[in-house]
């Protein structure tokens, strides 16, 4: 009598399921069993993912501290200045383009400064004439600084009474040159052949960084003590914002409608915009290197893969005898691979990110680390984990046990 309650034949046996749990278990049994050559490899990803990471982040807080720094100055701002003629000469603005300006509906607000020709700036009067330190002498009206958004860093701005007598404001990089570093009245600059109090000292101007290496007066105080002949080299105007673009496109006609192709106007936030716009350049070029280290972690991780795989023939043999099967150790290597490199992306990410927070807060910026970047980076090293143990993992699970098994 055959009953039904014997053993089932070996052709119906099942191997094992792993479950998530013990595919994760057996897949780091490499890590725990060579923990420095885990972290090293780990190093290697991390690197690039670090590189990768602080260059983005720094980036974007390079970038965030820029549109701040706009907001506070204002996109508004438009420069009018003197061009030069057919002939190639240097062309000049009419006495009357900054009031013509002025009748231009929507500027909300102008100001103006003009170049003092034939007036050094001199700390003393032994200074070999030569030696000017490249500092410019310039007329400037009282609302500059409200204009340009300027500020003064110590002392006081030129007003309607100090304008009229020889008081000077030097900007932040002319009181360097000259050694000055407070403002006050027994301080004294040679302006031509005219000593001038310092009355202030400028702060670094964003948008009119032609301030910086400046000596600044009164417009009446230059046409008295140094000739000055009135017209201006620079106009500054604010606009309505929604009409920056329509005010420029007639600043050059009304600031001087005989000649408007010898005039200049341009959009001072521009050039911040074109700095920001080559640092994304050189940003793209270290995101390039981040690859490459990325890349190089990648080989180095594919390299200990099929070492290990070579070096565990024996535990590969022994679990196919025990019924795994070549799925499985195919998932067991790859499972390794991929944490090994997760270890790396996860490390490289905190890594990286803490240098953009450190250089941030060391140039006083606001830190600002995209998303996308630590999800990117991590997800760029399971990628190239998947990939690097891709091979080793095919490989040791093509070994037949007793092949294994047989490896000394």
């Amino acid at each position: 009598m055959s009953g039904s309650h014997g053993p089932r034949p070996s052709s119906e046996l099942k191997p094992a399921k792993l479950w998530p749990r013990d595919v994760v278990r057996v897949g780091a049994v490499g890590l725990r069993t060579r923990p420095m050559r885990a972290f090293l490899s780990a190093l290697g990803i991390a690197i690039g993912i670090a590189a990768m990471v602080a260059v983005v982040g720094i980036s974007s807080s390079s970038r965030a501290e820029l549109d701040n720094q706009l907001d506070a100055l204002g996109t508004n701002l438009l420069t009018v200045a003197p061009g030069t003629r057919l002939t190639g000469e240097q062309a000049q603005l009419p006495l009357t383009a900054e009031a013509m300006v002025g009748r231009i509906r929507p500027v909300r607000a102008q100001s103006a400064i003009g170049r003092v020709d034939d007036a050094s700036v001199y700390r003393s009067d032994k200074i070999p004439a030569v030696e000017t330190n490249g500092i410019i002498a310039y007329a400037a009206r009282p609302n500059l600084l409200d204009t340009i958004g300027g500020v003064v860093r110590s002392g006081k701005w030129i007003d309607a009474a100090t304008g009229r007598y020889p008081a000077t404001v030097l900007g932040a990089s002319a009181a360097e040159r000259l050694g000055i570093t407070r403002a006050g009245p027994d301080t004294q600059v040679l302006i031509g052949n005219t000593w001038f109090t310092v009355l202030g000292i400028l702060e670094p101007a964003a948008l009119a960084p032609e301030l910086d290496s400046a000596a600044l007066m009164g417009w009446p105080a230059a046409d008295t003590a140094l000739d000055f002949d009135g017209h201006p080299t620079t106009i500054y105007t604010r606009s309505d914002d929604a009409q920056v673009e329509a005010v420029r496109s007639v600043l050059g006609a009304t600031a001087n409608p005989e000649a408007p192709n010898e005039v200049e106007v341009s959009r001072p936030s521009d050039a911040l915009a074109a700095k920001q716009a080559a640092g994304e350049a050189f940003t793209g070029l270290l995101l390039g290197l981040g690859a490459v280290a990325l890349l190089v972690g990648g080989v180095g991780v594919a390299n200990i893969m099929v070492i290990s795989v070579l070096e565990r023939r024996a535990e590969i043999g022994l679990r196919r005898s025990l019924g795994a099967t070549r799925g499985q150790i195919r998932t067991q290597f790859l499972t390794e691979s991929l944490l090994l490199s997760a270890l790396g992306g996860v490390g490289g990410a905190a890594l990286g990110s803490a240098v953009s927070a450190g250089y941030a807060a060391y140039q006083n910026w606001l830190t600002v680390i995209p998303l996308w970047a630590l999800a990117g980076g991590i997800a760029a090293t399971l990628v190239i984990g998947g990939l690097a143990g891709l091979y080793p993992a095919i490989r040791a699970s093509r070994l037949s046990p007793t092949e294994a098994l047989a490896t000394p």
